[in-house]
């Protein structure tokens, strides 16, 4: 690293020996990235609040106490806890007045040792002790407290473009974390212009996968699925979510959009998805009773699926689109093959009574989704 540290990225020493990163592993600027907030706390927050909603079935019962426990003993967020008492009714406790005091002491000290270190010390120090105070915020106060510690490290001089777009990342995390999904764009945006201009090739592809979730939630799903099957062998972001959860958004963006051959090659034999698909049974049902035209199996299937979708805070949002979306591709892979069908027939093929595939093919049709005639 150079001297003054801050307007440089040291770079890693390529390593020599013929090692194979495990699929899902963390990369060198994966690791250093801020553990906090924590992405896995969302989706159980979310949970949480789809069990209240009636939307999915609860079968966590010491969720709730445990999410509790980890934000009043863990994290010790108030701010955050507040919020879920509106929105989960939680009553209020005695301790949450005591971490307002103490995490207000605690930034007036991170405050005092940003200027003593102006004083005494480098530009690097001044950046560390910036990103210490960006980081407890993300992880003890608020959104906007949070965003706001992460501005002032991007306003210090000399910052290399790497260090902002890791700075920016982890701010778009916060975002994300509390579903502004407005300023998670904004963030995700700026960062990946820097990258375009002079981001090494392990934050670009980190990048791809914050923009990739990003699209999903703005429903952009084309989008999303290529750049995350673009990433499915060099996933590394577990900070923003894991493995298992990215293998998911890969395959039900890509099962819409994929031609068949491709599909069969990306979302059903690729080695990544072969590897992981005990972790998804649902998914891979799915997509395999779509790829074999087992129609019955494929809406058993999306039964299944419905509920993966209402269990996850970047999916559940557009269900129901997922879910029209997965009915079309069906109905029309099914009319492809033929000519002419008996709708008795088509509908014994789907499982399904007659009155039902009438209505909701007369749907599609008369909206353009399906090429046919009833």
């Amino acid at each position: 690293m150079s001297e003054d540290g801050m307007d440089v990225d040291s770079a890693s020493t390529p390593k020599t020996e013929n090692t194979k990163k495990k699929l899902g592993q963390p990369s060198a600027s994966s690791e250093s990235a801020s553990k906090y907030p924590k992405m896995d706390l969302a989706q159980r927050i979310h949970k949480l609040v789809m069990f209240s909603k009636g939307k999915l079935e609860n079968k966590e019962m010491s969720l709730e106490e445990e999410v509790k426990k980890e934000i009043l003993e863990e994290i010790e967020n108030p701010s955050l806890y507040r919020s879920l008492m509106a929105t989960l009714g939680w009553e209020s406790v005695d301790k949450l007045q005591e971490m307002d005091e103490k995490h207000a002491q605690s930034m007036k000290e991170f405050e005092e040792k940003v200027e003593e270190v102006k004083e005494n010390a480098g530009d690097m120090e001044v950046l560390d002790a910036r990103l210490l105070a960006a980081r407890y915020a993300a992880k003890s106060l608020s959104k906007d407290s949070a965003v706001e510690m992460y501005e002032k490290v991007l306003a210090l001089p000399k910052l290399s473009s790497g260090k902002k777009i890791d700075a920016l990342m982890e701010c778009a995390r916060v975002a994300s974390f509390y579903g502004d999904l407005k300023k998670n764009i904004e963030l995700i945006e700026k960062a990946s212009k820097l990258a375009q201009d002079g981001g090494d090739w392990d934050r670009r592809n980190r990048l791809k996968v914050y923009s990739a979730l990003s699209k999903l939630l703005s429903r952009d799903v084309k989008e999303a699925s290529g750049l995350l099957v673009d990433c499915i062998a060099t996933f590394s972001c577990n900070e923003l979510c894991s493995y298992t959860d990215f293998l998911v958004y890969t395959v039900i963006s890509n099962i819409l959009h994929l031609p068949r051959p491709e599909l069969k090659k990306k979302a059903i034999d690729g080695p990544e998805i072969l590897s992981g698909s005990k972790d998804i049974p649902e998914v891979i049902k799915l997509v395999n009773a779509l790829y074999d035209c087992d129609y019955n199996l494929y809406l058993h299937a999306m039964v299944e699926v419905h509920a993966v979708l209402v269990a996850d805070r970047f999916l559940e949002p557009h269900a129901g689109f997922f879910m029209r979306e997965l009915h079309v591709l069906g109905y029309k892979q099914f009319l492809d093959s033929y000519k002419s069908v008996r709708l008795d027939s088509m509908a014994s093929s789907f499982g399904v009574s007659t009155s039902f595939l009438d209505l909701q093919l007369s749907r599609f049709i008369s909206a353009g989704r399906v090429t046919a005639k009833i």
